[in-house]
């Protein structure tokens, strides 16, 4: 029956083409629109192309060459230098089919972009039903030119994309899940296992865009000596190990791991996946989502190839805008709860993710576009509660103190000239002596304990002046407010954190200029009261309506407002100095930037989940600071207790004038002074910064 819809539609879209055409006898259509459809019809009749190249055996029997040239092809009508003039541009778009249709077709064309993905998966339905779609559509413009000379009207079209979006939901939910959860459903792993590695070919039967720096990344990798492989997965498969050990958590009961990875590492990769195996876990490697039924968003979440152009992330990261209501909130929901329904099981014995995110890129510069689709303030909070909701449910099925994960990241080509040599240091960093920066770290816990509250100062330009109120400790002897963090789930060491208590909590957080979650912020200003953002601020865009904008929709996540949810003092200077000596500060990944100077993350507790959990410190005292005023809320009110959300800032330590920790007898202990670490014990966590000072000289 799909092969049937297929071939129908295929058939469909083949006359569209000849109808787009110059005195083919349907010339009530507009030009605007004549173009739209018949570069959308040119399109899908590639991806049936693709489809079949695929089903045909052809993809695994092609040279590196002839796989190049086709894959530039399926994206190279949104690429930077071809964006200008391409439909999946809102802007574009709506300059050419006006605002309303502009906005919508274009989603439409960014819909039927997730066609790439499942002709190489070979899931003819999901290209059946966008197919239909645009048949759909392009249906309901033939009917009302030849009823009534007009184009439809906007809103019944908008209304068969809202159908398409609302119907699909429940199997769209399901099949996602499946793939999060289920070995069996492993696309990726499958490619992994047919191949040798040895050649580059295997990298375009993902069906992902592959430049220059995911060839560059297998070819980097190839050449490493096995043991250098061997190294880098171990480092990564122990953080995740090691996770389970220190959160008192039992990996035993887990049976599958999630791996989330850039292409190119494959050879690592492997090893990890035989490393898991070894633990009694089976690897579950999914692809990022690519459509709006998969959730596609400006950040990645699973494995995935380059991204062909950011601004086009960025233009489309809130397509749902144009259909999300409470009643599609309720489809979703229900979609949700019955998917987990299904895989309860398997739900419970996922162990959760353990990622290899990647830098190098050239920080975006993002241009703010009024015809891009973006939620109003009802939509807001439509989708803050929705968020909320489903993070319940998820701990519900997937529990929150049950699981754990790990993270490690490595370059690509694009971070310069010298990435063989940045490879190689960031190697040694992942790889610093757990044991004695565990050790420096326990002393500076020491000295912290004794602390009623923390001050915070910036220097030259950074006008941070922060108050961050401990939590007090009934008995120090068997206490800490600090978690010692020196390599597992947050690889590389080290940092020291803690969440703090809300109220007295006060003061300035500012950054001179900081990237989260891929996105700039300059001059950042965040104002607290009692631990939460009062007031905030960036100059990033050149109105105050414009950065207050972005920095809720992005930072904020559409909340009014967010809590400190961690201090933490990194103490990794090893990675400062990597970032300095190579400029390459603005392009480090925050899970290495957190760790060069203390970071401040807004949102919910670092423990967020996972609070009733007993966990020690190795001198073997017991962490009680995982909970602040609100995520108490989970006790008598769950749904309103998380944000879900977690946003690291760091002040590097260049910025930074003092950390000290008061007492309660208002004893002042400075732990860090002008950038230096001058608490007694910690005085090697200075040797990086000299011996750069002296080379620098």
């Amino acid at each position: 029956m799909i092969e049937e819809r297929f071939l129908l539609a295929v058939s469909r879209i083949k006359e569209i083409t000849k109808e787009m055409e110059p005195g083919c006898g349907i010339e009530a259509m507009p030009e605007p629109f004549r173009e739209y459809f018949g570069r959308m019809a040119d399109f899908l009749l590639l991806m049936a192309d693709t489809y079949h190249y695929v089903e045909a055996g052809e993809l695994y029997l092609a040279p590196v060459c002839e796989l190049k040239e086709r894959n530039r092809r399926l994206y190279e009508d949104i690429l930077p230098e071809n964006y200008g003039r391409s439909f999946a541009n809102p802007e574009y778009s709506a300059s050419k089919l006006g605002e309303d249709f502009g906005r919508l077709l274009s989603f439409l064309y960014a819909e039927l972009r997730s066609l790439i993905v499942f002709a190489h998966e070979k899931r003819q339905e999901e290209m059946v039903i966008r197919m239909e779609l645009f048949l759909e559509i392009y249906g309901s413009f033939l009917c009302s030119l030849e009823e009534s000379g007009k184009i439809p009207d906007y809103e019944a079209v908008r209304e068969s994309a809202y159908f398409f979006v609302s119907d699909y939901t429940r199997e769209a939910f399901r099949c996602r899940l499946n793939e999060t959860l289920n070995p069996e459903a492993d696309f990726a792993l499958r490619i992994m296992e047919s191949s040798d590695l040895k050649s580059p070919e295997y990298l375009y039967y993902f069906g992902e865009y592959i430049t220059e720096d995911e060839l560059g990344t297998w070819e980097h990798l190839s050449k490493l000596p096995g043991e250098t492989i061997k190294l880098m997965a171990d480092t990564y498969t122990e953080g995740y190990r090691i996770g389970f050990l220190v959160g008192n958590k039992d990996i035993s009961k887990k049976k599958t791991v999630n791996i989330r990875y850039c292409l190119g590492f494959e050879r690592m990769i492997k090893q990890a996946v035989e490393n898991f195996e070894q633990m009694g876990l089976k690897s579950v490697i999914y692809r990022a989502a690519s459509g709006i039924l998969q959730g596609k968003g400006l950040n990645r979440t699973g494995y995935y190839g380059a991204v062909p152009n950011r601004q086009y992330d960025y233009d489309h990261k809130d397509d749902i805008a144009l259909f999300l209501d409470r009643n599609l909130v309720r489809v979703r929901m229900e979609a949700w709860q019955e998917a987990y329904e299904e895989f309860k099981t398997q739900a419970a014995l996922f162990g959760g993710p353990a990622v290899v995110e990647v830098f190098g890129e050239e920080p975006p510069d993002f241009t703010e576009k009024k015809e891009a689709p973006r939620l109003d303030e009802t939509q807001q909070k439509l989708s803050v509660e929705y968020a909320a909701a489903v993070g319940e449910l998820q701990n519900r099925y997937i529990k929150g103190e049950e699981r754990s994960f790990t993270i490690i990241a490595f370059p690509t080509p694009k971070i310069g000239k010298d990435y063989p040599e940045i490879f190689d240091e960031v190697i040694r960093i992942n790889t610093l002596d757990y044991a004695l920066y565990q050790s420096i770290q326990q002393k500076m816990i020491d000295a912290l304990d004794k602390g009623k509250y923390v001050l915070i100062k910036g220097r030259g330009r950074n006008r941070t002046n922060l108050k961050v109120m401990l939590h007090p400790l009934a008995d120090p002897e068997r206490q800490t407010n600090f978690e010692n963090c020196a390599a597992d789930v947050n690889i590389p060491v080290g940092e020291v954190f803690t969440s703090p208590q809300l109220a007295g909590t006060e003061g300035v957080l500012h950054v001179t200029r900081v990237f989260l979650n891929g996105l700039e912020y300059r001059d950042l200003c965040l104002v607290f009261e009692d631990g939460r953002i009062k007031e905030y601020d960036c100059k990033s865009f050149d109105t105050p309506e414009e950065n207050r904008k972005y920095i809720k929709d992005n930072l904020l996540f559409h909340h009014d407002t967010l809590p400190l949810g961690e201090f933490a003092i990194g103490t990794n200077t090893a990675a400062y100095v990597a970032g300095r000596k190579y400029r390459m500060e603005d392009r480090l990944p925050i899970l290495i930037a957190e760790k060069t100077g203390p970071h401040f993350a807004v949102g919910d507790t670092c423990y967020s989940h996972g609070e009733d959990v007993t966990l020690f410190n190795p001198d073997g005292k017991e962490i009680i600071a995982k909970d602040n005023e609100h995520s108490l809320l989970r006790r008598t009110q769950p749904k309103n207790a998380y944000f879900n959300c977690h946003t690291d800032i760091t002040i590097p330590y260049d910025e930074l004038g003092e950390i000290s920790v008061v007492t309660d007898e208002e004893v002042v202990v400075p732990i860090i002074e002008e950038g230096r670490f001058v608490l007694a014990g910690c005085e090697d966590l200075n040797k990086p910064l000299e011996e750069y000072s002296c080379i620098r000289t």
